[in-house]
């Protein structure tokens, strides 16, 4: 039995004849940069998240840049960043001469450890960007509260995490100062290509974000803003106003699939219901906790769960092992950024971020995609406790 990774194709023909409309519209309008969509992509997005401002951007990488200048941060500056993220996250940093500040990851969650993040703060900390990663929001009360003590901007990288729901019912990329999302076609809502948002409530910051995302430029060809192209297509936002009504639907059967995955593993006695964080021999493979109380989908702050990710032992043994079986799955992420070779010149120390280098050595992505079907699903916890077996 096939199980890709991901598999786009059901998702899109579930919805080709109102894309494929929406796609011609803009086709027939000839209007590609800056059309009637964005506008309204950008209010749609504002509405779905009880959020007073959005901008659409070109990617969500460009989202985390167009933030931190926003902020007007400088050479030198010191923004602090978890270890364990996609590279964006430190990579936009560094890309304004600025410096990355890395700390551990909470051990169950995989987000920034906020007691970590307070350790790191020096006088020259301008910012922290908490990682909502794979999809749980991070300990947003207690990173607001730091940041607040220490008069520092929080930027949110919600990339993976849109309509994510903290404790308190806030959507992330509502609570800090900027939020930063992705529209990359493996998101929850994904766009035809790279696309993205930035979210605040500050109308200030809003005007500049507006600016910044063309050259800094208002009105035309006169610039306030030394900004960059980092708009977003007509097309994209067009299709992504088809995408949004369906969000929480997909996001829901992401997590029944995560509820059945996490289910079987348990009842083949293969894990714990609540997740540990180090193996023993009663438990081979570490699953999310879940956020919800015995897995009810209906609870704040739940996980929306863009990536299901357990932790094994022999972990790139049973990634080749459910290669050859035609399971697809991937590795996020195996290389920490202070690990990474182009901060070598931080001259960070590996001792200090275990749970990291755990999850970068012992991590695992199964295929979690809404359309999944019970045989599949099965079909992998099978084959994983297989290997168990064998090994």
């Amino acid at each position: 039995m096939k199980v890709p990774l991901l598999d786009l194709k059901p998702q899109y023909q579930l919805l080709k004849n109102e894309i494929d409309e929406a796609i011609q519209r803009v086709v027939d309008s000839q209007y590609f940069i800056n059309g009637p969509d964005v506008a309204k992509l950008e209010e749609e997005i504002s509405n779905y998240l009880n959020v007073k401002f959005s901008v659409g951007v070109s990617s969500g990488t460009d989202a985390l840049l167009i933030a931190l200048m926003a902020l007007d941060i400088k050479p030198d500056d010191e923004i602090i960043v978890p270890t364990y993220s996609f590279f964006a996250t430190a990579g936009v940093v560094a890309r304004l001469n600025a410096k990355p500040v890395f700390t551990d990851i909470d051990p169950i969650t995989f987000n920034i450890d906020p007691k970590d993040f307070e350790r790191k703060i020096t006088k020259k900390t301008k910012a922290v960007i908490p990682v909502h990663l794979f999809g749980q929001s991070a300990e947003m009360d207690e990173i607001i509260s730091i940041a607040k003590k220490y008069n520092l901007f929080v930027i949110e990288d919600a990339a993976q995490a849109i309509g994510v729901q903290y404790k308190d019912g806030r959507f992330v990329g509502s609570i800090g100062d900027i939020g930063c999302f992705s529209f990359f076609p493996s998101k929850n809502l994904g766009g035809f290509g790279d696309a993205g948002i930035v979210t605040t409530n500050d109308e200030n910051f809003y005007k500049k974000l507006k600016m910044l995302r063309m050259h800094g430029m208002e009105p035309k060809y006169y610039h306030k803003y030394i900004g960059g192209n980092f708009r977003i297509d007509t097309l994209q936002a067009a299709v992504l106003r088809v995408k949004l009504p369906h969000l929480d639907g997909w996001s829901a059967k992401r997590r029944e699939n995560a509820k059945l995955y996490s289910q079987l593993f348990i009842n083949k006695g293969l894990s714990e219901r609540e997740g540990i964080i180090n193996f023993n021999e009663k438990n081979k493979v570490l699953i999310p906790k879940p956020v919800y109380k015995d897995f009810e989908l209906n609870v704040k702050n739940y996980h929306i769960y863009n990536q299901y990710v357990i932790r094994v032992e022999k972990r790139d043994q049973l990634w080749n092992f459910l290669k050859e079986k035609e399971i697809g799955c991937e590795v996020y992420y195996p290389v920490p950024f202070h690990r990474q070779e182009c901060f070598t010149f931080l001259n960070e120390k590996d001792e200090n971020f275990p749970h990291s280098n755990f999850a970068a050595e012992n991590s695992l992505a199964l295929p979690i995609y809404p359309e999944l079907t019970f045989e599949q699903i099965n079909y992998v916890v099978n084959c994983i406790e297989k290997f168990i077996q064998q090994n």
